[in-house]
């Protein structure tokens, strides 16, 4: 049975003209996702620019650029709910340029729908997305082959497309993949079975996001309490306590259980979980709570409660997976600030070990330059140390950003391996 409450983060990735934008409309629209006011003004917009009908992918492109150039720029986020589930849709760019964006997008998601067109098959794009898709460890890949009614709807076609992703794809962990032969702009096998490919027995797309499991990507084993907070109340009442807030980034912590504060090795034992006016017994993630201890020791914002017989790493040298997404190249003897839950510390990038071909997943070792969209192996020494797991054990304590100190802009996301 499902649980028609559940929700689905989904995004949406593919070259330039692939029709993401024009699914997701489909998809909105084929629902009944859409109020009558935005109809009507998508339905006028679409007039004055003079198309026939509809132009489905208006309903995502929402900023003046994107329509004006009839491209998506940024992440557009779109919700909607059908009797089965609720979905949050992540429409990213296409554009090379906007990688990463789809880094941004992808983050979230439990599945990812990936637009090949039928005509041209698996290129440079749907590569590099499929690949982030894969680091991000994305559970479940939909590989939506669109275009089908300029390929007539051949078979052939579309069996040609799913060669050449699975010769790729083998080379990377992806749990579940999935094919659909789809035509967006008409609407086959988008929401609505397709009468003009009875060749193709599978579900629809919306049926296979209506049925197709959610696993949760919270680890429900190492209790990891990242402290964001020191509460000390100055009421007469309260005048005596001292809690640590902060959200539980993983695992359950209770009443009574041994604890070690990192990266100090304080030990000591949990004496309250409070939330709000309320005391629990337990806490998980993604609780944000308040917890006190009933030894007085010296914690801050940026040390971690874990739990004594299952600690987390302490270290200063990470090897990390790096997203770059700033303009400006990746300089390794620039300090950078790097945030890793509630912890901020000065860092630099020590070693940059490979780069990442997109195209033949070959890891480069000469040309280590980092540019805008790489995707590289890198060694980042910190100036106090982070407590780690590894993302593909847990992604809240497995994950990091880099800030420019000068800019305040993030230049990198990365995956701690």
């Amino acid at each position: 049975m499902l649980d028609n409450n559940q929700l689905l983060r989904f995004t949406t990735a593919g070259s330039v003209d692939d029709g993401k934008s024009t699914l997701i409309g489909r998809l909105l629209y084929d629902s009944k996702s859409i109020f009558e006011d935005q109809l009507e003004a998508i339905t006028n917009t679409s007039k004055k620019k003079g198309h026939d009908g509809v132009d489905l992918a208006l309903f995502t492109d929402g900023l003046r650029d994107e329509r004006e150039q009839g491209i998506t720029i940024d992440v557009a986020y779109r919700y909607f709910t059908t009797p089965k589930r609720k979905f949050i849709i992540a429409d990213t760019p296409g554009h090379i340029q906007y990688t990463r964006n789809m880094v941004t997008g992808a983050s979230t998601a439990n599945a990812a729908i990936i637009l090949v067109d039928a005509r041209h098959g698996v290129i440079e794009q749907t590569k590099r997305h499929s690949f982030i898709a894969s680091l991000l460890q994305i559970p479940h890949v939909i590989v939506c082959v669109n275009k089908m009614d300029l390929v007539d709807y051949s078979e052939e076609a579309y069996n040609k497309v799913i060669n050449q992703f699975e010769e790729f794809s083998s080379k990377m962990l992806v749990k579940d993949v999935r094919f659909i032969p789809i035509s967006a702009l008409n609407g086959d096998n988008v929401v609505n079975r397709s009468t003009k490919m009875d060749w193709y027995q599978g579900a629809p797309l919306l049926h296979t996001l209506e049925t197709i499991h959610i696993s949760s990507d919270i680890n429900k084993i190492d209790a990891r309490f990242p402290v964001q907070t020191v509460l000390r109340p100055q009421s007469e009442n309260h005048r005596d306590y001292r809690g640590y807030a902060g959200r539980v980034a993983s695992g359950i912590l209770r009443v009574g259980d041994d604890i070690t504060v990192m990266p100090s090795g304080f030990t000591s034992k949990i004496k309250s979980i409070n939330l709000f006016d309320k005391e629990l017994e337990e806490a998980y993630a993604p609780m944000s709570v308040s917890i006190t201890l009933e030894d007085d020791i010296d914690i801050s914002r940026g040390d971690m409660i874990v739990r004594t017989n299952n600690k987390p790493e302490a270290v200063q040298d990470i090897e990390v997976m790096l997203c770059w997404l700033n303009n400006k190249s990746a300089n390794p003897r620039t300090k950078y600030t790097i945030k890793h839950t509630s912890n901020e510390q000065k860092a630099i990038i020590k070693e940059i070990v490979y780069k990442f071909n997109i195209n033949t997943l070959e890891r480069i070792t000469t040309d280590l330059e980092i540019n805008m969209n790489d995707i590289s192996k890198v060694k980042i020494r910190t100036t106090k140390p982070l407590m780690i797991d590894s993302y593909r054990e847990n992604r809240a304590t497995g994950s990091i950003i880099l800030v420019d100190d000068a800019t305040n802009e993030t230049v990198a996301a990365g995956m701690i391996v």
